[in-house]
């Protein structure tokens, strides 16, 4: 097998893990763990948390013990087990604590597999996007095997299955690294001399006279962090906006963004030439604000127009922006001015934003709700509460007594409800009683075209969260940004024009983006 073979299904199967779990995740936790969404965001932000930590320690054993190949290869087979012990869990706490765990092994994987490819292919301008579209492919194969096949037979594969095939491919993962092409590690004295200490220190002193004495780059990174804020909302929630609305296959509905980014990737030379980089950068943030409003609407064609949106959304300012941080500093400074822009984006901006995001899902629940009995499963005490319609499919199973395989739209006739139900949620420890007044309520606010009977469509809607209102912040505060930005940024010098139009070709391979915060 040919080193760039390996290299391919190396990149297929590090973004392949990813994607396998990180979009439908938000889906699971919001309708099957019933998370809030403040743990929801926490979760998510688990990545940046071992983002920020991994480095402390993981970079030391990377960079000066272990070859970078036997490195990638511990570090998932660790993963593998993590994933596994994350399917099993249903409370709150302890996946955290797995998934920040598995957040500091899985990052580092990430930049050790880039380096592993550069040190191996003679003619990176050329060889590079090439091999890294393959991580591209594996996120998008990775959607639509979780979204068309282990979604739809959640029934028989159970609803963590995802997490088991993220594992399973972390494990091949782990023990095909053992075949990659030996790479050492980066010696103490060869770093030293690449970046004595006297110039690291000038090349930040660089950075901070650089934010300081030039207006429009400061103005740049600030609009960074902060169009990072409501970003991280589509990454967090837009899985479980479509679960809670009933559109098609979540996940593998999601992976027409990915394969959106690809087209406009290879566009970025000719939109750079006649837009500039203001205009360039200014239309990605407005594609955001059009994003959200699409979403707003809840119709299902103007959301699939939302989501294939993504490409400019991502490339328009995030790879924009990559490329004219390499143009804007000088060549010694690219490393530690892009660690800064990516610290400021995926770092601070997608934990601040996760978190605000997960408080405004919280602050808008359905609008429908009616009064239920609350039963603590541990001390059968009773508490009054309100809440929305039940989990679809375990009302029909339990009332309706079908199978959904074989019927799999059942309708439920208000005539015919209960004289009670029981909800049992063992993950939150407690059952929910609703009455027949209760269900009948519920059940008629939910009834759409008003004829006494309730599909599937008209039960999810009438139990979901009010999105308009969640879409709305992230809309508000992406306008606002790119309000700021318009008016304090000015356009570079040609010459940095011209040098992201030379450079737009390999920017456009190191994609996809992270998916989550």
């Amino acid at each position: 097998m040919s080193v760039r073979l390996r290299l391919m299904i190396m990149m297929f199967l590090e973004y392949f893990i990813w994607g396998a779990w990180a979009v439908e995740m938000g889906g699971y936790m919001g309708a099957v763990l019933r998370f809030s969404g403040i743990n929801i965001a926490w979760i998510y932000n688990s990545t940046a948390i071992g983002a920020m930590i991994s480095p402390l320690f993981l970079g030391y054993l990377a960079d000066r013990l272990f070859s970078s190949e036997k490195m990638v290869g511990i570090l998932h087979l660790l993963g593998a087990v993590l994933l596994a012990a994350a399917a099993t869990q249903a409370q709150f706490l302890p996946l955290f604590v797995i998934m920040v765990t598995y957040g500091i092994i899985y990052t580092p994987t990430l930049a050790l597999t880039n380096s592993i490819s550069f040190h191996h292919i003679g003619n990176p301008d050329e060889e590079f996007p090439v091999i890294r579209m393959l991580g591209t492919i594996g996120w998008i194969v990775a959607g639509l095997i979780v979204g068309l096949v282990f979604r739809p037979n959640q029934e028989v594969l159970g609803a963590s299955a995802f997490l088991y095939l993220a594992a399973a491919a972390s494990l091949a993962l782990g023990l095909f690294s053992f075949l990659l092409p030996y790479t050492p590690p980066k010696a103490r004295q060869e770093q030293e001399a690449e970046a004595p200490p006297a110039e690291e220190e000038t090349d930040r002193q660089s950075i901070v006279h650089l934010l300081t004495t030039d207006r429009s780059f400061l103005v740049f990174a600030v609009s960074s962090f902060l169009i990072c804020i409501p970003l991280a909302q589509y990454y967090n929630l837009a899985n479980l906006f479509f679960t809670q609305r009933g559109y098609p296959a979540p996940t593998a509905l999601q992976t027409l963004g990915q394969m959106s980014e690809v087209v406009f990737m290879f566009l970025m030379p000719w939109f750079i030439a006649r837009l500039g980089v203001k205009r360039m950068l200014a239309l990605g943030m407005l594609a955001w604000v059009v994003r959200y409003a699409c979403f707003g609407t809840l119709v299902f064609p103007v959301v699939l127009l939302g989501i294939l949106l993504h490409g400019i959304c991502y490339d328009f300012f995030f790879v924009a922006s990559q490329i004219y941080v390499d143009n804007r500093v000088e060549v010694r400074q690219r490393a530690r001015a892009q660690s800064f822009v990516a610290f400021l984006t995926y770092g601070a901006g997608m934990f601040v934003g996760g978190l605000i995001g997960g408080k405004i899902y919280d602050v808008y629940p359905p609008v429908n709700q009616a009064p239920v009995k609350i039963v603590a499963l541990a001390d059968n005490q009773e508490q009054s509460g309100m809440q929305s319609l039940p989990k679809w499919e375990d009302y029909v199973k339990q009332v309706l007594q079908v199978d959904l395989k074989k019927t799999p739209d059942p309708v439920v006739v208000l005539d015919q409800v209960p004289e009670k139900f029981v909800w049992e949620l063992p993950n939150e420890g407690i059952t929910v009683v609703y009455s027949r007044e209760s269900l009948r309520k519920l059940l008629r606010a939910a009834d759409g075209d008003g004829d006494g009977r309730v599909t599937r469509t008209e039960w999810l809607h009438g139990s979901s969260y009010r999105w308009p209102w969640i879409w709305f912040w992230p809309g508000l505060m992406a306008a606002l940004t790119l309000s700021g930005f318009w008016l304090l940024f000015q356009e570079p010098k040609p010459e940095v024009v011209e040098g992201m139009i030379e450079e737009a070709p390999l920017g456009a391979g190191e994609g996809p983006e992270p998916q989550v915060g």
